[in-house]
Formats: C-alpha cells, sequence, structure tokens
C-alpha cells in the first residue's frame, strides 16, 4: 500500500474521531448539567421517557433528556468509528481500541439504564461516571493513534532521566483519572471531601513534576512543549474551578434549589476535568511515540534523530 493509499483514509478517520471526541466532552458535560441540577430521577423509566419518545421538556426531564440524546450520538458515532475502523486501518492497536471504545459505550448506556431503573446513585451513578471518563481516556487516544502526525516517520528521542517522561506522564493520568473519580463519588455522596483534597495534592505534584521533567529534558521538541504547555493550562483553570466549586458545595445547604451560579462553577469543575485528563493523555501519548531509553534511540533507524534538548 502507497503512502497516498493510507494517509487519505486515516484523514478521514482522524477527523471523524475527533468529532466523536468533541460529543464525548459535551456528554460529559450533559451529564454534569444533570447531576448539579438534581435531574437524576427526573425520568423515571428507560430507553423511553414517561413511556414516549419525546417527553415534555419541562423541569429537570430536559437535562435528563437532553443527556440520552447526547449519548445516543455518541453511541451511534462510536460504531460508525469502530466499522470504519476496522474496514479502513490495518493496524491490529486501533481495531483494538475502536471496539473497546465501542464496548464501553454498551457499557454506559445499560449502567445508565440500571441507574434510572434501580436506583441507588451513590454507586451507580459513580460507577457511571467512571465508565464515562475511561471513555474518554479511550476514544482522545485512539484519536491521536489515528491522526496523521502519529503515523508520520518521527524522531526517536532518548530519554536518560529516571523517572522516565513515559513514566511520569502515565502515572500523571492515572493520578488524574483517579481524582476525577474521587470527584464523582463526592458528587454522588459516595464520600465526603477529604480524598478529593487528597488527590488534588497528589494530581498537583504529578503534573508539575512530569511538565517540568518534559520541558527539561526536551525544551526543543515542540509537541511535548505544546503538550506540557495545554496540560498546565488546563490544570491552572481547573484548580482554580476546584476552589470556587468548593465554595459553592459549602454555600449550597443555603439554598433552598439549585443556583445558576453555583451549577454553573460546578459544571464548569466537571470539564475543566475532563480537559485536563484529556491534555494529559496526549502528553503521554506524544511521549511514548517520540522519547524511549537511551539504547533504543541509538538503534533507531538512519535519518531519525536522539537527544534531549537539554
Amino acid at each position: 500500500m502507497t503512502s497516498s493509499d493510507q494517509t487519505q483514509p486515516s484523514l478521514g478517520l482522524y477527523r471523524f474521531a475527533f468529532v466523536t471526541s468533541f460529543f464525548t466532552v459535551l456528554l460529559l458535560l450533559a451529564g454534569a448539567l444533570v447531576t448539579n441540577n438534581e435531574a437524576g430521577d427526573s425520568v423515571p423509566d428507560w430507553p423511553l421517557a414517561y413511556g414516549r419518545l419525546i417527553p415534555p421538556m419541562v423541569g429537570g426531564t430536559r437535562f435528563e433528556y437532553s443527556h440520552r440524546v447526547i449519548a445516543g450520538i455518541v453511541a451511534i458515532l462510536t460504531l460508525v468509528l469502530a466499522i470504519w475502523i476496522a474496514r479502513a486501518d490495518r493496524r491490529p492497536l486501533a481495531r483494538r481500541l475502536g471496539w473497546n471504545a465501542l464496548a464501553l459505550v454498551i457499557a454506559q448506556a445499560v449502567l445508565g439504564g440500571i441507574r434510572v431503573l434501580m436506583g441507588n446513585p451513590g454507586l451507580s451513578a459513580t460507577v457511571h461516571a467512571t465508565l464515562a471518563q475511561l471513555f474518554l481516556l479511550t476514544i482522545v487516544g485512539l484519536t491521536l493513534y489515528l491522526s496523521p502526525w502519529w503515523q508520520r516517520d518521527l524522531p526517536h528521542l532518548a530519554d536518560a532521566g529516571s523517572p522516565s517522561a513515559r513514566t511520569l506522564t502515565f502515572w500523571t493520568t492515572i493520578a488524574i483519572v483517579v481524582q476525577i473519580l474521587l470527584g464523582a463519588a463526592l458528587r454522588h455522596g459516595a464520600l465526603d471531601l477529604t480524598p478529593h483534597v487528597v488527590g488534588a495534592c497528589v494530581v498537583t505534584v504529578m503534573v508539575f513534576w512530569a511538565g517540568r521533567a518534559v520541558k527539561k529534558r526536551f525544551r526543543g521538541v515542540r509537541e511535548l512543549r505544546v503538550g506540557v504547555a495545554l496540560l498546565h493550562s488546563f490544570f491552572g483553570i481547573q484548580f482554580l474551578l476546584g476552589l470556587a466549586a468548593w465554595w459553592a458545595m459549602t454555600s449550597a445547604p443555603h439554598f433552598v434549589e439549585p443556583v445558576t451560579f453555583l451549577v454553573t462553577l460546578l459544571v464548569a469543575h466537571v470539564l475543566g476535568g475532563a480537559l485536563t485528563l484529556a491534555s494529559s493523555v496526549v502528553l503521554m501519548m506524544a511521549c511514548f511515540r517520540l522519547t524511549g531509553p537511551a539504547a533504543v534511540a541509538a538503534s533507531a533507524p538512519a535519518g531519525s534523530s536522539s537527544g534531549t534538548g537539554a
């Protein structure tokens, strides 16, 4: 297969995966609107709503139903994406990621139905949020893997530091995932604030440790610089939103019902967490694509350059 044969379908897949990632972020935003507007029990049945395809759009129903509609769009997009990858991309990992994304979105839909029909929001809603973050991680990673940039002949950069950039960015991503799950458990009443605060401290250390290491070792590599800048920017915004959300949660008992300003802060905090996770995944994958042990870099094909830039 020629280079041009590979590039054209890959570009189409990449664009479609990017659209799917965008709708996934919208889905997380819609889910946060349901939770923070206390609309989780607005529709008592599933998959229909009050026995109808389109229910009356009043009260909390409009948030719950909008969440379901966007979830349906994401499921359809993911199905098309998985089939498209299976037909057009010969890389086994791309196919596995495509089918894994589809399995996650199906499981997410079923779990959402269980949440409606069986209740127990503290547990089911937290697990539902967990799967949502795993799906976001998968679809963002798949989008980058399908990108033309990933498939180019890129240099292999020697990383003599310890821990390696790969290790640091991997554990930073894991820490962010755990922190988001602690936040979900807090919102749904399964945990108190303390674990989330401890998690925020851990994430802060990991984000700045990983970013400093990558910038110091590879300051001449534009892709890694941009990845660090994105992670630090989204994390900084998220940290400030976290403080505002904490204030909102402590002020909430003084209000009889959700107030627009408070809901906006809490929803923005959820969105900031998703964007921080997405940027961490991008930086982690860029490190895995571009960096590696010095011995591996030394054996790289002619034409690829290695070095730390330090």
